[in-house]
């Protein structure tokens, strides 16, 4: 493999996190897949090597800094060209992943991406935001709920709460200090069945990057979501 992945071996490591060879080899293909594709499709505005490992892949995998041992489903709601859905099932191929997006174009690069890489663990839906949480198929199904779409804390809690099991978590991947986000969702988030369960806030390493998770707990069924 000739590209370099010593800063995503590394900044994992900084997360207490490894992958294996093939976990690797396997985020290099889903890198020459996304570039490739993305010259005749707009899937992302990061192609440079450097940038995806930080932007995408670091940025996606850090996660493992937070998630709940006891997830077994995950949904990536609004996964676009595959964050963090994708390197999240390689990473973590003993847990179950659906990725869903409105737009089918990308369902099928997606689809590509799944058969190369041979994730078996992976099912791709294409569905609108909200109409996925009305779906009795997906309707509170899921352990872990997550996000890196752009839209503020209401409106996600509003389309990913409904996704998430008694029990389960909503993950929402935010740029920066949302504390006044924070404040102004608190009652959309209690109505939806939620409860603030903690923000994380980090910087990606050697990096200027500040990121932060808000990590929202589901505590009864939805109300205010038919």
């Amino acid at each position: 493999m000739s590209r370099d992945y010593s800063y995503l071996i590394n900044t994992l490591s900084s997360w207490n996190f490894a992958l294996i060879e093939k976990q690797i080899s396997q985020l290099d293909l889903f890198y020459e897949l996304l570039v490739e594709k993305n010259k005749v499709m707009n899937l992302t505005a990061i192609t440079e090597f450097d940038e995806v490992i930080i932007k995408h892949f670091a940025d996606s995998l850090s996660i493992c800094t937070v998630l709940p041992d006891s997830v077994k489903t995950v949904c990536d709601l609004g996964t676009g060209a595959g964050f963090p859905g994708i390197p999240m099932a390689i990473a973590f191929p003993s847990l179950q992943f659906t990725l869903i997006d409105s737009l089918n174009k990308r369902i099928k690069f997606l689809q590509e991406v799944v058969d190369a890489l041979g994730l078996n663990n992976v099912t791709l839906i294409h569905a609108r935001a909200e109409e996925a949480g009305r779906n009795k198929l997906y309707r509170e199904n899921f352990d872990l709920v997550v996000s890196r779409a752009v839209a503020n804390i209401s409106t996600l809690s509003e389309y990913c709460l409904p996704l998430v099991n008694i029990g389960g978590y909503f993950i929402s991947y935010k740029s920066g200090d949302i504390q006044s986000e924070i404040e102004e969702s608190g009652g959309a988030i209690k109505k939806l069945g939620g409860n603030l369960s903690k923000s994380v806030y980090f910087s990606l390493p050697d990096t200027d990057i500040s990121r932060s998770f808000l990590i929202i707990k589901k505590k009864k069924y939805s109300k205010g979501v038919s």
